[in-house]
């Protein structure tokens, strides 16, 4: 994976139903950081980093990601880990992770990945017998074989144990001393030195 160029936010504002939850919102996040969004429930956590991927337009203001400003220019740089896990239930974790590096035309090593966040005891079992902390470890192995430089997490702490979080924190240090960026909206610590971004719900 090559270094990230920086994520630049500048003058956004974000307008959900009907409601204003930030205007004005500028920053840059630099190859190698880790940023942690953090606010009440409300405040526009999930919509800012929607709004990054290109899967919601802003009300005002710009994205860019070097020089890519337009949203499916952005998308191509960008792996997603929302509060679905894309993992397909009668196909086994090894299968998906397959799947998933021929689609993004990544040569990384499935059976490496799988053994990094805990899985290799369960590479052949189907997704469907795997528990929500285990499908949260598939969706962040294929985060990591996507190889994408910029990595927007929702939540990616949820429904994992310690070792999890641990793994998880451990997989997003690694990407970012490669000179990734690592943008997470979170309500407990990751566990990693970053930058941290608190939004708060508008009045």
């Amino acid at each position: 994976m090559a270094s990230s160029p920086a994520v630049l936010v500048d003058k956004l504002a974000c307008i959900r139903g009907q409601r204003l939850l930030f205007r004005d919102l500028s920053f840059r996040v630099e190859p190698g950081q880790v940023l942690s969004l953090e606010g009440p429930n409300g405040a526009g956590k999930t919509s800012l980093l929607r709004m990054i991927a290109g899967f919601i337009a802003p009300a005002a203001g710009t994205i860019a990601i070097g020089a890519a400003a337009e949203a499916e220019e952005r998308g191509r740089r960008i792996g997603w880990l929302g509060h679905h896990d894309a993992a397909k239930l009668q196909l086994s974790p090894r299968e998906v992770l397959s799947f998933f590096a021929r689609l993004y035309g990544s040569d990384a090593d499935v059976v490496s990945v799988m053994a990094e966040i805990g899985l290799a005891s369960l590479a052949d079992l189907p997704c469907q017998y795997l528990s929500a902390g285990q499908k949260k470890r598939l969706a962040m192995a294929r985060l990591k074989i996507s190889k994408r430089p910029v990595w927007l997490l929702d939540e990616p702490l949820a429904a994992l144990d310690a070792d999890g979080k641990g793994r998880a924190a451990g997989l997003v240090r690694t990407h970012c001393l490669a000179g990734g960026i690592a943008i997470a909206a979170t309500h407990e610590p990751l566990g990693l030195a970053c930058e941290r971004l608190t939004l708060g719900a508008a009045a």
